[in-house]
């Protein structure tokens, strides 16, 4: 079942220039950096209230994110949310007739278990569901 809105996924050029708009214009603190070697993409946190802040820069030409920006510039990449149970929160979803994106959660940032639906079946919205996975430390 959807639990929250975990995060916010924002695509940006360059962190070493995006995190200090964050922390100097917004008085937000950056909770740690991190690269998803899996993903070509290097992430910070920011806590926003109890949402999270995802700046997502790509670290290779191929990788989603610079696709991303190469066609719609920087900003909102995604929206996720995080679930008890990644698995069955696919299948509901796959059930409905929304297009997955993976059919099984594989490792993203700060140890989630995470997977994607395909935007064409959510209006619009690239949705990334989440979940924390058994025994892992509390992350970002």
């Amino acid at each position: 079942m959807i639990q929250a809105i975990d995060h916010l996924g924002i695509a940006v050029r360059s962190l070493d220039e995006a995190v200090p708009l964050y922390e100097k214009a917004l008085g937000l603190r950056c909770l740690g950096r991190e690269e998803v070697v899996s993903q070509k993409v290097r992430t910070a946190f920011f806590d926003a209230g109890g949402v999270h802040l995802e700046l997502l820069e790509p670290t290779a030409p191929e990788s989603p994110i610079a696709k991303f920006l190469a066609e719609r510039g920087e900003g909102i990449h995604h929206v996720a949310f995080r679930t008890d149970d990644i698995t069955a929160q696919l299948k509901q979803a796959a059930d409905a007739g929304v297009r997955l994106i993976h059919e099984k959660p594989f490792e993203g940032a700060a140890g989630k278990l995470v997977a994607f639906l395909h935007p064409k079946s959510t209006r619009g919205v690239l949705t990334e569901l989440c979940a924390v996975q058994p025994g892992a430390p509390a992350a970002h």
